[in-house]
Order: C-alpha cells, then structure tokens, then sequence
C-alpha cells in the first residue's frame, strides 16, 4: 500500500552502511530517510522527519537506544521501534519490550532474516493504515456519533441560546459532566480539495474526528460533536496556562493526520472562559482564527490570542452578517476580497432606505462599528477617525460611490495597521526569546519547553515565528549562540575544554566536542592552538 520511513542508529557508520546498501528497501516498502550516530542527533531527526520506524543500537554515546526508545515512544507512540544490539543481556530485551519495542535483534544481522522481518512490519504497518481507512468502519462509527440530544445542547450552547437558569437542567437531563474549571473551543476543519483521491471526503473528515477523540479526547475532556460542516470540541482545562499546551497537542495532531491519514487539517482554538455560557465567545473565536489559515498556513493549530490578542476581558460586540464578514477580510488582509466586503455591506438596504433619517442611523451605526473594531483592535480612533461628529456630519452627505471609496481606503488602512502589528509582535517575541537565550545559555536543561513558559506562547506558534524571523530553529539558534560562546572562551582564557563544556551548558564534554566538531570541522584543542598560532 505505502512507502514507509526508516531512520537508522548506530555509532558504528560501516554497519549503517552496510545495512543500507545490502537491504533492497525499495522493494520491502521502506525508504532510509537518513542515519544518526548517536541518540541526541537521531532524537533531532526524529523531530524533523518524524519517521514511520527507527532500527537503533542500543550502546551509543551521548544518549543510548533505551533512552532514544522511551523518548520517541513518549513523544510519537505510533512510531515503530527496532532495537538491534550485540549485547545479549536479558535486562536489556525485557526493559526494550516493556516500551513497546517491535523487534529485538541481535548482531550480526543476517540480511535475509533482517528482510523477513521488515517484510512483517510491512504488513502490519498497511493493516493498521487499512484499519483506519476502512469504509465500513468509517460509516459504523458514523452512525454511532454522539446522541441527538447532546449534540443539540452543544451546537445550543456555542449559538449562545442557552438561558443561565436552564443550564444545569440541561447539564443533568443530558448526563453532561462539565467540571472545568476553564473551557475552550475548537473548530476542527478538514480540507475537501486537499483530500486522497482514494477515498471520500466526508468519510476522512469522520476519520479525523474519531482520531480527535481518540488521541486528544480523554486528557483533555472533550466533548466532541459536529456542527456547520466542521468538527467542534469543547475542552477542559485544569488552568488557564494550560491553552499553550492544548495548543501545542492540536499541532502536533495536524501534522499527525497530514502524515498518517493523507488529512490537511486545521485546528481553530478560541479564548479560554471560566463561564460554560461564554462557549458561544469562544466558538466565535475559534472560528475567526480557522480563517487565519489563508496567512499561517494549514495542517496547523492556530490559537486566536496568539495571533489576534483582546484586551483584557473586554467583550467583542454582536456585528451583523455583513459587518462580520467585513471586519474577517480586514483581519485577513485580502484587499480584493475587503473591497468585495465593503460593497456588499453598504448594499445592505438599511444604507438605501425610503428615509434620510433611516440613512442617517445606518451611516451612525457603521461609524459606532468601526470605533469599536479600533479600539478592541489598538488601533489609534483620533488618528484613523478623527472626531466622531464631524466625521458622521460628512458622511451622511456622501454620494454612495463617494461613501463606498471612503470605506475602502479606511479598511485597507485598518488592514495595514494590523499586518504590521502581527509582524511587531511576532519580531517582539522573537527578541524575547533571544535575550533570554543570550542569558541562560549556559543553562544544560534549556529548553523550548522554558521559553514557551517565559513568553506565554505555545510551542507550536513560537516555533513557526522564531524561524520566519530567524531562518533556524529554536535549538539551532542556542546551539550557535554556545558555540560562538565556546569558541571565546578558548581563545580568551585558559580553562580547559571540559570546563567551558560547562560554562556554555553541556554536561558531556564529549558531546561538547562532538557539537563543537560539527560546527567548526575541528576540535576544541585543535581551534585553539590553529588559533592561538594565527594571531602569533
């Protein structure tokens, strides 16, 4: 059925080499998708091309396959472990089997029983794919969705008609247990154009969201359902804190189904609330981030107070149909589709009424609504505005031609400030993170996981700016910044190599080395004195 990835570990390159050339992947369904020689760079792989199966050593430096093995297992279940060792201790097989490891196999590896157990791995990677794909199943779990009465009380609940006096009826008649103490909704959208030609649209969709419930469901007490074509979830969380690593599981489910399913799919995240009626706000905020998809990309998660940050608890105010869609465009920045937005509110017939008066309240209205997009937006009124009665005293007298140009360069002005405040903010976290970096470098237990905490951001939206600012990741940024650190301290003092190994935040002063290598294609020792010699 399908071509699977293989990432191969060892610290001996002749027996990955070996392996390599003697194993005829292609025609056993398998592409070596690269090698590492030691379980910290292959754990860096593995985060990069998340691989379908790892075949690793187990005595390696740095990190050993056990570790590797709980570490891939801990961050990427479905991946498929190979332990491959020529250490034959029973300690070790029982420990690899525990975590769920496929295979244990002892060197020397003989090709043909090293084909017939990829050939088995084979089949049981296609029987998996096939099980999750298959239509009969798809249409079982269609029909045993959440019951009638449940999902109208959450669609209900998000179109905010729920009164506060029937809520906890509603709650007990329904058998909904909703504990919080905070809440959030998803929108799950799966695209239909980008969709496997093999299998039917809507069955993927129901795919997606079985594995929405299955993968995320539990931990994050989910009540899932569907509504307006997308798949809806109501999530609960502990503390509100905990959005950043909802945020960063949805990430990581999106690309999950781009690579295990043939799914795009996007996850719109609203504000978190601690008030089960404030679900309707929420649900309207996960759905304007959903549309953020056109600039951030999809097969992702996007968070709206990442990206579009409120003020305080300020409420945003209930815009009709047209206006709605008006301010999304501007949000978008999309300046065909804006000036589309625009025509088709001013079209609306409370512009064109049998009235002046009526006219007159309509143009007040759509001043009143563009003030309170500025302002929820930091969007200077005085400047872009000016006074709000001389300006509707000019307004009420524009042509409609006249009136509609002068909406447009407002919103293509109001576009504008936004871009260039998302960038702002986006370099902003950036040098952040930087100056944090540049202060605890030296720190061996620095992580992403640190930095997320310290900005308040997901790990997930942080990830996708650093690089757009940067050009490198969060770790290729740190491991350069120590590097350049190393590299004085050789130079400018006198320590020796296993004491800046510390000072720049490595433990391991053979990994320090091994890192140090790679970066300037010499050793520590060997940089000073070529060094040391060039300024002689």
């Amino acid at each position: 059925m399908s071509t699977y990835s293989l990432l191969l570990v060892d610290d001996e390159e002749e027996v990955i080499q070996i392996i390599i050339k003697k194993m005829n992947w292609e025609a056993l369904g398998f592409t070596v998708v690269g090698y590492a020689g030691n379980g910290v760079k292959a754990l860096e792989m593995v985060e990069e091309y998340q691989p379908d199966v790892v075949m690793t050593d187990i005595k390696m430096p740095y990190m050993d396959g056990i570790e590797l093995t709980r570490q891939v297992k801990e961050r990427y279940p479905e991946t498929k472990i190979l332990v491959f060792t020529g250490f034959d201790e029973f300690e070790y097989a029982r420990e690899a089997v525990h975590m769920g490891v496929e295979e244990y196999i002892l060197k020397p590896i003989n090709s043909m029983e090293l084909s017939e157990i990829f050939a088995q791995l084979k089949k049981k990677l296609d029987q998996e794919i096939s099980e999750k794909r298959n239509v009969e199943t798809l249409q079982q779990y269609y029909m045993e969705s959440l019951p009638l009465l449940q999902a109208n009380f959450y669609s209900t609940l998000i179109e905010g008609r729920i009164a506060g006096e029937e809520l906890s009826r509603y709650l007990n008649d329904y058998q909904i247990t909703l504990g919080g103490p905070f809440y959030c909704c998803l929108v799950i959208h799966t695209s239909v154009t980008q969709a496997p030609p093999d299998i039917n649209p809507v069955l993927l969709d129901t795919l997606v969201q079985k594995q929405v419930i299955e993968r995320m469901g539990e931990k994050w007490g989910m009540k899932h359902f569907t509504y307006l074509g997308n798949g809806v979830a109501i999530a609960q969380l502990a503390a509100e804190k905990e959005i950043a690593a909802l945020t960063d599981d949805c990430d990581r489910f999106c690309h999950y189904a781009r690579r295990i399913l043939g799914a795009v799919v996007t996850v719109g995240i609203g504000a978190v609330c601690d008030d089960i009626l404030q679900l309707a706000s929420s649900y309207t905020g996960a759905r304007e981030a959903l549309s953020y998809r056109v600039i951030y990309e999809a097969s992702r998660a996007i968070n709206i107070e990442e990206i579009a940050p409120q003020k305080g608890s300020a409420q945003m105010p209930e815009y009709n149909a047209q206006i709605a869609d008006l301010f999304k465009m501007i949000r978008l920045g999309d300046r065909e589709r804006i000036g589309e937005a625009v025509h088709h509110y001013l079209s609306h017939p409370v512009f064109s009424g049998q009235s002046l008066q009526q006219h007159h309240v309509a143009v007040m209205e759509m001043i009143g609504e563009l003030y309170r997009f500025a302002t929820h937006n930091d969007i200077p009124v005085e400047e872009t505005l000016g006074d709000v009665k001389q300006l509707c005293d000019y307004l009420v007298d524009l042509m409609p031609d006249v009136l509609e140009r002068w909406l447009n360069d407002l919103c293509f002005s109001f576009s504008d400030r936004l871009v260039r405040a998302r960038n702002t903010s986006s370099r902003s976290i950036v040098e952040e993170a930087k100056e944090y970096i540049y202060a605890h470098y030296a720190e061996e237990e620095l992580s992403l996981d640190d930095i997320c905490r310290e900005l308040g951001v997901s790990g997930s939206y942080f990830s996708s700016i650093f690089k757009k600012e940067t050009g490198t990741s969060f770790i290729g940024f740190l491991t350069e910044c120590r590097m350049e650190k190393a590299a004085r301290l050789l130079l400018e003092t006198e320590e020796k190599n296993y004491v800046i190994a510390g000072q720049v935040g490595y433990a391991d002063p053979n990994y320090f080395s091994y890192v140090f290598k790679r970066k300037f294609g010499v050793s520590p020792s060997k940089y000073r004195t070529e060094h040391t010699k060039r300024e002689e």
